[in-house]
């Protein structure tokens, strides 16, 4: 019997860099949604693994063991064929490949080893908002977020994450508050929001030029802001988010815009 699983897009509405450790990794302290957007798996059981792609994103994903729904596979103990409708761009900065992963964890088991795959798979396994510290694996739920609509914006351009985190002017930055409040609306949300950052997004900028295109489009969200390393940038509304992201594509029809809901 064929099953079915639903990997959303991740979207860092902050993404605080707090600091390093001596192994590389970056200590991050950030606000983490998910999106009604996102990529569709079907799962069939059998004795041998194999993975077909298909979707607006098929091209260049590997079907083998680079694959991480492959490597979560095997991490589950599951086998058999997983189709896999690749909708979310890649290396976007709003989790795929991760959230790809979490789905196959979420339905075959292995999620207390998540943090193996990648330091984004660990909070794609829970699609309510979490607070995400340390290097992805210390996770907090907050308490529901009020009811808001989201258009993801990707200009089509690949932001390296390396270079990006290297281009950081400091890695020691302020966290966020000890405490993330709870919010009666959405207007007293947004306003919190708009004191928090994305330290990635200044030298992401510098890197792909395109980003401050993408914020541009977003005029008349109530907050527009990248999300993770890039290049996908967000536009958070009350309503009318479906209309703001046919404004852009028209623009912009060789961008990738997408309209939806944040998901709580």
């Amino acid at each position: 019997m064929t099953s079915e699983g639903f990997a959303p897009a991740k979207v860092n509405l902050t993404l605080h860099v707090t600091g390093q450790r001596a192994d590389g990794y970056h200590l991050l302290d950030s606000l983490v949604v998910f999106a009604d957007i996102g990529d569709r798996l079907w799962f069939d059981a059998g004795p041998q693994m194999r993975i077909s792609v298909t979707g607006p994103f098929a091209e260049g994903v590997p079907v083998d063991q680079r694959n991480l729904v492959w490597q979560a596979a095997v991490l589950a103990g599951w086998t058999g064929h997983i189709t896999l409708e690749k909708n979310l761009p890649h290396g976007a900065g709003i989790g795929g490949g991760s959230s790809d992963a979490a789905a196959v964890l979420r339905a075959f088991g292995g999620t207390a080893d998540a943090l193996q795959l990648g330091a984004d798979v660990p909070v794609c396994l829970a699609h309510a908002p979490q607070r995400m510290r340390g290097i992805g694996e210390i996770l907090d739920p907050i308490a529901p977020l009020p009811d808001l609509e989201i258009v993801l914006v990707n200009p089509r351009v690949a932001v390296p994450t390396a270079p990006v985190f290297n281009g950081l002017a400091s890695k020691t930055n302020s966290p966020m508050a000890d405490t993330i409040p709870a919010f009666a609306d959405a207007a007293g949300f947004v306003h919190w929001l708009g004191a928090q950052r994305n330290d990635l997004e200044a030298p992401a900028r510098v890197h792909a030029p395109q980003v401050d295109k993408a914020l541009a489009a977003l005029e008349g969200a109530l907050l527009a802001r990248m999300s993770g390393s890039g290049a996908t940038c967000f536009g958070l509304y009350e309503s009318g988010a479906a209309q703001a992201a046919r404004r852009i594509a028209q623009t912009h029809p060789d961008w990738w815009v997408r309209a939806g809901r944040v998901l709580s």
